[in-house]
């Protein structure tokens, strides 16, 4: 079973609204990840039965949970919307794992809730198992993410454009306190809610931050580190509002979120990105604009106001330092460099425009840089010559170690997720398994099979365009 300690739930209930998950038909175990479960301190056996089935879809109530709905509001691009909240998720409880870390434990796509906007509250089955691979293969990197702890079958049918099978993903995260569960209460005028919420998120996240303008430090600095480590994988998230931002710094809600494949700096994969407002170069100014949201929302906790703003509008604007040294030390080691320099930028950026130029892949490139002649994949062989004649001698001596760490031979491509889903549809998971497999050891040699997961899509191939799923 599962050993809950709730702390969000003991919050002002205006945070929230308690809620049961609907219950389904006919749930069935579809995945579930058990060394996550070992961390957790749940038993890998129970979460293999029916008794576990019958929980994470929602039809079970375990105890000590205390299942509620969150409320939030946000910015999605860039329009105020001044209440959102968990439309099709509900938190169960949190957990202590053997770790000493608290997590909530979710489940996404368990029934309507009063945020649902006259939604089915449900969730099909190709957006959650794009959502466990994916969140598992950026746990794999090391990059700071929810995690998936099961996917279960419902037996039911959700009504999108067409009929599909319906499924619930148990979501682990740090927490799930958004950007949007400050402005909700800072544009309710709810100070006593909004002072609550970030005591909470300090004693949570945060405990050696200096009250509010310390928290806003933290968030700032971790969002700086998540960003940099986004654009290390070519990784697109595609809906960066703010009520899809963590405070604790995770990566959060994997909707039409791709890696890419040809290295294009304003790729857009998202359907409803139709400005590129959320493309791949776009997201560390997103990332300050949804800080900037945050620290407007902290502004009535501070006793003198006008003297706040301009502490706070200091302390935002030190987020593109904190990237660009996040940035650096990413890329850096990305080709091999022990201590990049501010000097480096122009050496890793002289690469990437030769590779925007050329179409190169960004996950080959790189994880090939060190072991292969990339020359004749570049149109203009001579520039690319002249760049590694000087990359050369900046190199490390142990350029090749470090490069291994940092350049993931497999990524999720996304033809291969879309293949996957695909098939999980007419029934056969075995695709799913071992995409699974491969993705969560991103920095392990390529075997045969592993390669052909690993090769960027045939022209007939290429996803052009990724979807919400809601």
């Amino acid at each position: 079973m599962i050993a809950f300690d709730n702390s969000f739930a003991r919050l002002p209930d205006r945070m929230f609204t308690r809620q049961a998950p609907t219950p389904v038909t006919q749930p069935r175990m579809l995945a579930h990840n058990d060394a996550l479960a070992h961390q957790l301190g749940i038993d890998p056996a129970w979460l293999a039965s029916p008794e576990a089935a019958q929980v994470l879809a929602g039809n079970a109530i375990p105890d000590g949970a205390e299942p509620l709905a969150q409320l939030y509001a946000g910015h999605q691009f860039g329009n105020w919307n001044p209440q959102l909240g968990d439309g099709r998720a509900i938190l169960l409880g949190e957990v202590v794992g053997t770790d000493g870390q608290r997590r909530d434990v979710q489940l996404k796509g368990a029934g309507p809730t009063p945020y649902s906007r006259s939604g089915d509250g449900r969730a099909w089955l190709g957006p959650v198992l794009r959502e466990y691979l994916v969140s598992e293969a950026m746990a794999a990197m090391g990059i700071p993410t929810t995690r998936a702890l099961a996917a279960v079958a419902t037996g039911e049918s959700v009504i999108r454009e067409t009929r599909l099978p319906g499924a619930v993903l148990t979501r682990i995260a740090a927490s799930h306190i958004r950007v949007g569960s400050f402005q909700v209460h800072a544009a309710r005028q709810d100070t006593d809610a909004l002072r609550a919420l970030a005591d909470h998120v300090i004693a949570r996240h945060y405990p050696d931050a200096d009250g509010i303008p310390g928290l806003l430090d933290a968030v700032v600095a971790a969002q700086a580190r998540l960003i940099a480590r986004w654009m290390g994988v070519g990784f697109i998230h595609g809906v960066m509002n703010t009520d899809n931002m963590a405070i604790s710094g995770e990566t959060i809600d994997y909707g039409p979120c791709a890696f890419m494949d040809a290295y294009d700096p304003q790729k857009v994969f998202s359907s409803i990105d139709r400005q590129g407002r959320y493309a791949y170069a776009n997201q560390p100014g997103i990332a300050l604009w949804n800080l900037a949201q945050f620290a407007t929302a902290l502004i009535p906790l501070m006793p003198d106001q006008d003297a706040a703003i301009a502490d706070f509008t200091t302390r935002i604007n030190h987020f593109p330092d904190l990237y660009q040294a996040a940035w650096l030390h990413v890329f850096g080691a990305k080709i091999g460099l022990t201590d990049p320099q501010p000097d480096d930028a122009d050496l890793i950026q002289r690469l990437l425009t030769l590779m925007a130029q050329n179409g190169a892949d960004f996950t080959q490139t790189f994880a090939s840089l060190a072991t292969s002649d990339l020359q004749d994949r570049f149109a203009d062989r001579e520039a690319f010559a002249s760049w590694t004649a000087d990359w050369h001698r900046r190199r490390s001596s142990d350029h090749a170690a470090i490069m291994a760490g940092a350049n993931p031979q497999i990524i999720p491509r996304n033809h291969r997720v879309e293949q996957m889903i695909a098939a999980a549809v007419d029934g056969d998971m075995a695709p799913f398994d071992a995409l699974l497999d491969a993705v969560t050891a991103p920095y392990a040699p390529l075997d045969a099979a592993r390669a052909d997961l690993a090769a960027p899509p045939t022209s007939a191939e290429i996803v052009t365009a990724t979807f919400c799923g809601t």
